[in-house]
């Protein structure tokens, strides 16, 4: 299995990361950074994640924009402290982009992160402009006017959240991105779970969509083709996954209804050079990503295909 090789995010919310520690006496203007909360070691150390958490809080209040939140002294797959974060909500009204569980393989392996429920976040921080989160997540449908950039980083994203995406009422959001993952790891996505999604009456804004890491990938291309939302798209990313000759078939058939995308973004894949080479004079006004070609002569077999992100 090929294990995409993570390193802490340097910027965040088009901030540079600052990791903040309780005992610096000065932390300069609180809104130039993008704060970084962590349990320092391996394995973390339990308990002090929430403080550092509140002392954030309490010393850079509204000014904080962005946060960033790698180790919390988990083990064993313990999740997120979500209500450590709902706690310090009301002093940190001015955050605007926020990365849960920036974490690398060697903290932990991305199936093994788990969060729980993350819809109270959205009525918590209602300004909130960007959100990431890296591992397992659930989701209730939820409205949310300011969201402009929702990304969910799995190794397994489970079905019922990919549903209740679709049901969310997201008017500013330009950026959707789901790495859908595997069974092995709660990845259980098929496209018709993608139905809300791809019809898009309640994402008018959305400009990027991105439906990755996927074992169906070529299935997936194939209802990009025709679903509603591709037309507003600038973007479409359905990387990471096991797309093939027959997913590339189904692009360059639909080529008229995506003529208008300014980048398709196809990189991991398994789509055979004479293939290639179709698709791109297919979409000629197009940048199309075929980085990342898995060779078929060491994987032919469509059942051995494997996605970028799994472990």
């Amino acid at each position: 299995m090929a294990v995409r090789v993570y390193r802490h995010c340097e910027s965040f919310g088009g901030l540079p990361v600052r990791v903040f520690a309780p005992d610096d006496e000065e932390l300069g203007e609180p809104s130039a950074f993008a704060w970084r909360v962590e349990e320092a070691g391996y394995p973390a150390p339990v308990g002090g994640f929430e403080g550092k958490l509140a002392a954030l809080a309490e010393r850079g209040g509204d000014a904080v924009r962005s946060l960033v939140l790698g180790t919390w002294g988990f083990a064993d797959g313990n999740a997120f402290p979500l209500e450590a974060l709902l706690d310090v909500a009301p002093r940190l009204t001015g955050l605007r982009a926020l990365f849960l569980a920036d974490l690398t393989p060697e903290e932990s392996e991305i199936s093994w992160i788990e969060h729980d429920d993350i819809t109270p976040l959205f009525a918590a921080f209602p300004a909130l402009e960007a959100l990431r989160v890296r591992g397992s997540v659930l989701l209730s449908p939820v409205a949310h006017p300011a969201l402009t950039e929702l990304a969910f980083e799995s190794g397994g994203l489970p079905s019922e959240t990919v549903r209740a995406l679709g049901d969310c009422d997201l008017p500013a959001l330009r950026h959707l991105e789901l790495w859908l993952g595997v069974p092995e790891y709660g990845g259980d996505t098929e496209v018709d779970d993608l139905a809300g999604v791809l019809e898009g009456g309640l994402l008018p804004a959305l400009e990027n969509l991105g439906l990755c890491n996927s074992p169906v990938s070529d299935a997936l291309a194939a209802a990009a083709v025709d679903a509603p939302i591709t037309a507003q798209l600038d973007v479409l990313d359905l990387s990471l996954g096991t797309l093939g000759d027959t997913g590339a078939e189904a692009l360059i058939a639909g080529r008229a209804k995506l003529a208008h995308l300014q980048r398709l973004d196809l990189h991991h894949h398994w789509i055979t050079p004479e293939a290639r080479a179709r698709l791109v004079a297919a979409l000629p006004g197009v940048e199309v990503d075929l980085s990342e070609f898995i060779r078929p002569g060491l994987y032919e077999r469509k059942d051995r295909r494997y996605t970028a992100v799994s472990e």
